[in-house]
């Protein structure tokens, strides 16, 4: 076979063999035992597919005596896309009557660059330089990441008052037994510039990464905790989009620990 020829055969080869598609992440229902402080309480995530991406909702409410503490509910539905290199953040919306923290509705603009909305009464403006990420959506990017064997050791969150750099670092492998069954789990631990507060996601791979334990310190000393009890997969049909301004309306919220 002459040199032409071989290249020919290389190129029809390279042609007919179909690109490596990236591992998309799986919709599902979970359901955690969580602790914060002296509180007990519940977190119920879902996420759904979109027409465009994906929609994730958290929710955590006191459970049992704890009850008689709080009546309050933590609610977040974060919209977010999938991109090239991960996934990318379309709105947020957080209600916490837990800690009657303001009300949080942010849209961001990728044609403009710049994350907008309102917290409490109070306008929020930032620019967007690269993807970011809000305190749901970045649980999915990291576990996107995982699956998609992509590795980055810094993440940009929102904050109210400017964009904020995450430190992110794998602390290493263990086997952890929740109510749900036992896993083996990659630790990955992120911490927000200028924050006290140090997250630790214990990720299950046969689980799509899925964080079956949950762990944040603040000043040393651990104050969150959630621990998987039940995992569903869910139909991956998509849902109807929701607009940013009704995400969660009339309901209570926010959910994962801040960042």
């Amino acid at each position: 076979m002459n040199r032409m020829m071989r290249s020919l055969v290389t190129l029809l080869i390279v042609l007919a063999t179909p690109a490596t598609l990236a591992a998309e992440l799986t919709p599902h229902e979970a359901e955690y035992k969580v602790r914060i402080s002296i509180v007990s309480g519940q977190l119920n995530t879902e996420l759904r597919k979109t027409e465009k991406g994906y929609v994730a909702t958290h929710v955590v409410k006191a459970t049992g005596l704890s009850r008689v503490l709080t009546d309050g509910v933590m609610k977040v539905t974060s919209e977010f896309s999938p991109v090239d290199d991960g996934v990318r953040a379309v709105s947020y919306h957080a209600v916490d009557t837990v800690r009657n923290e303001p009300e949080a509705r942010i849209t961001f603009d990728w044609e403009s660059n710049v994350a907008r909305g309102t917290v409490g009464d109070q306008p929020v403006e930032l620019p967007l330089d690269g993807i970011s990420h809000d305190a749901v959506s970045i649980q999915y990017e990291l576990m996107d990441d995982l699956l998609n064997k992509r590795y980055s050791d810094t993440y940009v969150l929102f904050d109210v008052e400017k964009m904020r750099v995450a430190h992110v670092r794998v602390i290493g492998r263990k086997t952890v037994k929740t109510e749900a069954g036992e896993y083996e789990v990659i630790g990955i631990q992120h911490q927000k510039e200028g924050s006290s507060r140090i997250t630790t996601l214990w990720c299950a791979p046969e689980l799509d990464y899925l964080p079956v334990l949950i762990e944040q310190y603040r000043k040393g000393k651990l104050n969150f905790t959630a621990s998987l009890t039940s995992y569903t997969p869910l139909d991956d049909a998509p849902v109807v989009p929701t607009e940013p301004a009704t995400l969660g309306a009339n309901t209570d919220a926010s959910a994962n620990p801040k960042p």
